[in-house]
């Protein structure tokens, strides 16, 4: 028995014994580094080892790239010793895994597919993305468009909003404006809605360096605490929500699960509830009138389609408690993928394991690779 795989851009025969060459990125230059590490964790420990030859690279916070055989559990003892200096080229339209010493290059491994498990910043915003575009890399996740519009709020709200998807009220400033002069800052951002207002890192996740502001004196704080993790801070009103949800799995063609509610233990759903608390309570189904669940459903696709989305997205909302109006919160182009995670919760309640889960997700980069290589890159008239 046999099967088609994408390798080295053409497709080919594979035996069932051959393996796909993939290599399994983690850790990034962000302040979500330490839970890329978590998700990638949980991914390498559901790669089938019958099916793929995994190579493992790890970035530093500093933006080292350094590949090992056990480099995972390297990076999370903090002990980098045993391994090397890893870089993606290619070598004629293929790409390769390279370690180097000094000036000297060594081939690891020709490349089928890279998972990045990356979060926030430099993993997700569409910049490592145009790497892999470059070294004609087959990966998982959005291309370059879709995540870098995905990763900045503020300039996804400005897509919802042009699709007609609700959002919030909300105003984007700077890290320059909070330090220039924080009380200018502060009146114009009082102007977005009457307190509670939360303030948010335009481009992070996780909820790292979010904050609820109940008057002035917190918003200053929440104003720099959210200016030390991004250079564009989100200012939105605030409301007493529910959290929901949706998992999205594919490409061109696209699905969704059944939303999920989220039940903080805190005021919003925070880092500590999402990877130091355990399990978070959640409820799967969200327990919401059938047409809300559709409308829902509808505005997750809608989203992933606007931004380009391919291969997965978690696409969050809030749902007023004292009104029922539904608003747009984010779209996360890579979540947080361990166990506990939301995303692969959803599609385990619709059926799909966690392994099947990583399995469709490296077939979609593949078919996605396959779809790119059949744009014609020459014109002749």
């Amino acid at each position: 028995m046999s099967v088609l795989f994408l390798r080295s851009n053409c497709w080919v025969n594979l035996k069932m014994t051959d393996k796909l060459n993939l290599v399994l990125i983690f850790g990034g230059r962000s302040g979500e580094h330490a839970v890329s590490l978590r998700s990638a964790q949980s991914v390498l420990a559901a790669l089938d080892e019958t099916k793929y030859q995994v190579f493992q690279v790890g970035i530093t916070t500093e933006g080292l790239w350094l590949y090992g055989a056990n480099a995972h559990q390297a990076f999370r003892d903090g002990s980098f010793e045993l391994l090397q200096e890893a870089l993606i080229l290619s070598d004629d339209g293929k790409p390769y895994l390279y370690t180097r010493e000094g000036n000297h290059l060594e081939s690891i491994t020709p490349i089928d597919v890279i998972f990045p498990v990356l979060h926030g910043t430099f993993g997700e915003d569409g910049t490592i993305q145009g790497l892999f575009e470059i070294q004609n890399c087959a990966y998982v996740g959005a291309g370059v468009l879709g995540s870098s519009v995905a990763m900045d709020k503020a300039v996804c709200k400005h897509v919802m909003r042009s699709i007609g998807v609700p959002v919030l009220e909300y105003a984007v400033f700077s890290r320059r404006e909070v330090q220039a002069d924080l009380a200018e800052t502060i009146a114009s951002a009082e102007q977005v809605a009457p307190y509670p207002l939360f303030v948010k890192p335009a481009n992070l996740g996780s909820s790292v360096g979010i904050s609820k502001a109940r008057n002035r004196e917190e918003l200053a704080s929440a104003l720099q605490l959210a200016a030390r993790f991004d250079r564009r801070i989100l200012v939105e009103r605030g409301i007493s929500p529910r959290e929901i949800e949706i998992s999205v799995l594919g490409n061109t063609e696209a699905q969704c699960t059944v939303p999920g509610e989220i039940v903080p233990g805190d005021e919003f759903y925070t880092y500590k509830d999402k990877y130091q608390s355990g399990d978070p309570e959640v409820a799967i189904p969200a327990p919401l009138p059938e047409a809300q669940t559709a409308l829902l459903q509808q505005y997750a696709i809608d989203a992933f389609k606007a931004v380009d989305g391919a291969g997965l997205a978690r696409v969050d909302f809030l749902i007023d408690k004292v009104s029922g109006e539904v608003y747009f919160n984010e779209i996360n182009t890579m979540p947080g993928f361990t166990e506990i995670s939301m995303y692969p919760k959803l599609w385990l309640y619709s059926g799909l394991s966690y392994t099947e889960l990583v399995n469709r997700l490296i077939e979609l980069a593949l078919e996605r690779k396959a779809e790119q290589d059949e744009t014609i890159r020459k014109f002749e008239e």
